[in-house]
C-alpha cells in the first residue's frame, strides 16, 4: 500500500513538471515572436491615371438645325397637246441635263413641219421666177419695150414672192419647235419624282403635270442665326469666305462641306433670326430636299486653348472640378471653367494650367487631400 502511494506521488509530480515546462516553451516563444516581429503592411495608395493637359489651337463653330432645299425644282409639263407616247425615264431616276423625259405621239407634228417645208419649196421657185421677170422686165424697159406700170407690177410680184417666203420660212421654224417640243428633256441635272401622267394621257398645254425634277447637286442648306450670333458671323465674313459642315441626324463628324453663300437682308423682329443659306456639294446625293440636318459655321480659330478629356469632369454644388495631381502625389481638386467641345476634349477657359496632371479614372473612389499612385496615361488625341 506504502508503494502505490509513492507511486503515484511520483506520478503527479511529474506531471506538474511537465504542464509547467509547456509553459514555460510556449511563453518564451511567444516572446521570442514578438521581438522578431514582421513591421505592419503599409496603407493601400489608390492608383489613378492620369494625361496631361493638351494645348493647342481650337476650331470655333456656331450650330444650327437646319433644312434642305433645292437649288431647282420644276414641274414638268408639256409645251405642245398631244397624246403622250412614252416615258423614257423611270421614276426616281437621276438624269443630266438633256435627257428625253417624256414623248408627245410626233406625227401631227411631222406632218405639219413636212406641209410647211413643202410650201417654202414652192415660194422658193415662185421668188426665182419673180426675179427672173423682173430682169427680163428691166432690160425692157432700158430698151423702152415695157412701160412702167409693167414693170411696176413685176416689182410688186417680187416683193409679194418673198414676203411669202419669208411667212412660210417662220412657219417651218414653228413646226420644227412644235416637234422638238414633242420630246420632253431635262433642262438640268437631277432627280425626277413619281409620275403623273400615265402613257396614253392626252396632255393639253393647260397644265397636265407629267413629273417634277429637282437640282440635287449642288444643294442649299438653309438656317436661322440670331441677331447675335449675326455679328460673330459678319466679322468672320470680313476675313474670307465661311466654311460649313453638315452633319446628317446621327453623326458625329461632317459628311458633307460647303461654304456660306447668302444671309438675308432683314431679321424677323417675331423670332429675332435672319435667314441664312450655305451651298453644299452634294454629289453621292446624300441630301435631299426637305431633309432636317446639323449645320456648323467655323468662325474663327482659337489659339493656346487647355483641352482636357470630358471623362474627367467632376459636377458638385460649386460647380465643374478636375482632379489633378498635386503635392506628395496627392489628390487636388480645381473647380474649372469650361469653353467649347473638340471630340472627346473640352476647353478649360480657367482653374488649370498646362503643366497640370489630370486625373482621369478611379474618381468615384478618391477625394481631395487622399494619396494617389499615378499611371500616366498617352497623350488624348488633340
Amino acid at each position: 500500500m506504502r508503494r502505490w502511494k509513492i507511486a503515484l506521488g511520483t506520478a503527479v509530480a511529474l506531471g506538474a513538471i511537465s504542464v509547467a515546462s509547456v509553459h514555460f516553451l510556449d511563453m518564451g516563444n511567444l516572446s521570442g515572436g514578438a521581438a522578431g516581429a514582421a513591421p505592419a503592411p503599409a496603407a493601400f495608395v489608390m492608383p489613378v491615371p492620369v494625361v496631361n493637359v493638351v494645348k493647342k489651337t481650337l476650331p470655333i463653330y456656331l450650330d444650327y438645325a437646319a433644312r434642305v432645299e433645292p437649288i431647282r425644282s420644276i414641274t414638268l409639263q408639256a409645251r405642245v397637246p398631244g397624246y403622250l407616247q412614252e416615258q423614257t425615264a423611270a421614276d426616281g431616276s437621276d438624269v443630266k441635263k438633256g435627257d428625253l423625259l417624256y414623248r408627245i405621239a410626233p406625227d401631227d407634228y411631222q406632218a405639219a413641219l413636212d406641209q410647211a417645208k413643202a410650201q417654202v419649196q414652192r415660194d422658193t421657185a415662185t421668188l426665182e421666177y419673180a426675179k427672173s421677170n423682173l430682169g427680163r422686165g428691166t432690160d425692157l424697159a432700158k430698151a423702152g419695150y415695157l412701160d412702167k406700170d409693167s414693170f411696176d407690177q413685176r416689182t410688186s410680184n417680187l416683193r409679194t414672192a418673198q414676203a411669202a417666203l419669208a411667212v412660210d420660212q417662220a412657219a417651218v421654224r414653228t413646226a420644227e419647235l412644235n416637234l422638238g417640243y414633242a420630246e420632253i428633256k431635262a433642262p438640268f441635272s437631277g432627280r425626277i419624282g413619281r409620275n403623273q401622267a400615265s402613257v396614253g394621257t392626252l396632255v393639253s398645254v393647260a397644265g397636265t403635270v407629267l413629273n417634277t425634277l429637282v437640282q440635287l447637286d449642288p444643294i442649299y442648306v438653309t438656317f436661322n442665326p440670331s441677331e447675335t450670333d449675326l455679328v460673330q458671323i459678319e466679322q468672320a465674313k470680313a476675313n474670307g469666305p465661311i466654311a460649313v459642315d453638315v452633319l446628317l441626324p446621327g453623326e458625329t463628324q461632317p459628311s458633307q462641306k460647303g461654304e456660306l453663300t447668302f444671309i438675308d437682308n432683314t431679321i424677323d423682329h417675331s423670332t429675332g433670326t435672319i435667314t441664312a443659306r450655305a451651298t453644299i456639294g452634294n454629289a453621292k446625293f446624300t441630301l435631299l430636299p426637305g431633309q432636317y440636318v446639323r449645320v456648323r459655321l467655323h468662325v474663327k480659330e482659337q489659339p493656346n486653348t487647355l483641352m482636357v478629356p470630358q471623362v474627367a469632369l467632376g459636377s458638385s454644388q460649386l460647380g465643374k472640378y478636375l482632379y489633378v495631381i498635386g503635392k506628395g502625389n496627392t489628390v487636388d481638386q480645381k473647380l474649372v471653367s469650361l469653353g467649347p467641345t473638340d471630340g472627346d476634349l473640352i476647353s478649360v477657359t480657367s482653374g488649370i494650367s498646362e503643366t497640370d496632371q489630370v486625373i482621369t479614372g478611379n474618381l468615384q473612389k478618391i477625394g481631395p487631400g487622399m494619396p494617389v499612385s499615378p499611371l500616366p496615361q498617352p497623350k488624348p488625341a488633340s
